[in-house]
Formats: C-alpha cells, structure tokens, sequence
C-alpha cells in the first residue's frame, strides 16, 4: 500500500487538513484535498476502512459492472488518495479542541495540530455480540439490506429487531426474499403505528415476539445455515431454517467526541447544515466539516458517502483560501 506515514511530522508540523476516518467519506475527501495541494492527513480510526472493509460484493458502487469487492475498493481508494500526497497514520482521535485555532487533535499517535478538520468517522452497525454473528459477516449476516438484499432472491431470511429500522429492512427484503420473519426480544413491537401495520399485514413477514438469537448456524460452512432461537419467557430453544440474518437495531455514531463542541442530534449524528457544515449552538463552526454516516442517518450507502467527502474537501479548500491559505 503506498502511502506517506511520517510520525516525525506528525507531531510538530500544523496541516492545512486532517481527516477522521477511512471509509469511502474520508478517502474521497483525502483525493480531492490532496489533489488540491492540501496534503491530508488521514487518521484511520479504530475500523480503517469503515463498514466497506467487511462487506463483501459490492454490486451498486458506480464503475464497477461486475462488482467489486468492499475491501479492495477501499483498497483502491486509498491507493488514489496516497498517490496525490496524502499521509496515513493508523491513529484514532482521543479528544478533540475545536475552540483554539489551529485545533488541537490528542491522538493515540501523539498531538496534532490542522487548519481544517474533516470528520467522517462514520458509524458502526449494533450487533448482537454473538461470536457465531460476528464470524459470518458478510457471508449472510449484515446490516444493510439496501446493500446485501439483492442476493437473497427467493431465500428465506430473519431481521432482528423491533423499531422503525428493523421494519423497514423487513419491508424492503421482501422484494427479494421469499420470506422475512420478524425477530424481536420483547413482547411488543416499539416500531410506529403505520410501519407496523405495514409489516402485519404484508403476506411475506412472519413477527415472532419474545425471542432472541443465541447462535447463528454455519460457521463451520462460512455461511449461514439457520438461527437457533430462545423463547425469553419460556426459555425453549428452537431452529429457524433461513439463509440469510440482517440486523435492524440501528447504528451508532462515532461522534461521542465531539459532544459540547459541535451540534449533535438527540442520537449522536453530527448536525449539518448546507450539506457539511458544522454547528456549535446553531452556529457555524469555521473550519469543521463533516461527512459520510456519522452526520447521514437516511442514507448510509457507500456512494452518497463519498459525494459528501468530495463536499467537505471542497469546503475545507474554500475556507483556507479565504483564509489566506
């Protein structure tokens, strides 16, 4: 991987830009920043690569007809991005000052200083925590049906969860699979009135309240066979025959940070206002921007992630110019 990692600079030389996160938010900003001489520096995060580096066949990302693989289309945006002058240090952010100017970054790499500060740290997907859940990501266990829905095509598969999220993956799978049965712990569901009557009434969703996952059936066979279940009330175990298991208990943030120095919503997604802007108490923060899931909870698609990267870098270059910079 070609990339320029000087922990000698790091520490002592102030950037014009720094980015927090390398999914497809921080890359694209790291290509269009260093192409326009600002010579980013990347902090990696604690998941370098974001979601992308677990999920397999990427089949919706434009230009690639036959698909292409999360981690090498990762890998082949960061090749980009080093190849205009970006520096990459596998670092994540410990706090942050956006108060001073330059803002003070404490990293696990040492302090840094920057002009501009770019956060696409994304967000994380919840999970169960099952070891058997987390061996079989991306060979049947996900969560995003808008990505991984498409190759379940007439195959039975479960959703767990209980809110608005979880019915409106159940809702979409349908198009493909040829059934989708409703996972939830408690013994109601939490989903609004109108999502769940969709799901009641949709022929295809089966919902089966009061019981969890313990196990995720066909590690050994890299895919995934069936779901044990456990009725929480009873404690009985049964076996749900699906070829596929998605996650609709939402995402979280990776923004925690950033709390009392930047607007974040009642979940913790960075607030934005003319797409990637940042605001303290409504107004704008100078010289922090933000993209990709940790400010989108519509979307969260690689692609709309990457047009959001290309826009902060874009502002971040604005705002050094007319800084004089």
């Amino acid at each position: 991987m070609p990339s320029t990692i000087d922990t000698g600079n790091l520490m002592t030389e102030t950037r014009d830009t720094v980015i927090l996160g390398s999914g497809c938010a921080g890359l694209t900003a790291a290509i269009y920043a260093a192409r326009a001489n600002l010579k980013p520096l990347v902090l990696e995060g604690h998941e370098p690569g974001g979601q992308l580096s677990i999920t397999t066949l990427v089949e919706n990302f434009p230009g690639w007809p036959e698909g292409i693989q999360g981690p090498e289309l990762i890998d082949n945006m960061k090749k980009q991005a080093a190849r205009f002058g970006t520096t990459f240090q596998l670092a994540h952010l410990n706090s942050v000052d956006t108060g001073a100017h330059p803002f003070r970054l404490q990293t696990t790499a040492g302090e840094v200083h920057t002009r501009t500060l770019i956060i696409a740290s994304g967000a994380s997907a919840r999970w169960l925590g099952l070891p058997s859940e987390q061996a079989l990501i991306g060979h049947g266990v996900s969560s995003c049906a808008t990505c991984d829905g498409f190759f379940f095509r007439g195959r039975p598969i479960a959703v767990v969860g209980g809110g608005d999220s979880a019915m409106e993956e159940a809702l979409f799978l349908t198009r493909f699979a040829s059934k989708v049965t409703l996972l939830h712990r408690r013994p109601a569901f939490r989903a609004s009135k109108i999502m769940l009557e969709r799901a009641l009434a949709h022929p295809n969703i089966e919902l089966r309240t009061n019981t969890v996952v313990d196990e995720v059936l066909g590690v050994e066979e890299q895919e995934v066979k069936g779901l044990r279940l456990r009725d929480v009330n009873t404690g009985d175990t049964s076996t749900l025959a699906v070829d596929g298991m998605f996650l609709g208990i939402g995402h979280e943030p990776n923004a925690k940070m950033f709390a009392g120095q930047i607007d974040l919503d009642a979940d913790g997604y960075v607030r934005t206002t003319e797409n990637v802007l940042t605001t303290h108490r409504g107004v704008i923060v100078p010289g922090v921007f933000a993209c990709g899931d940790v400010q989108d909870r519509r979307y969260r698609q690689a692609i709309t992630a990457s047009g959001s990267g290309c826009m902060a870098a874009l502002e971040a270059e604005k705002y050094l110019e007319e800084h004089g910079r």
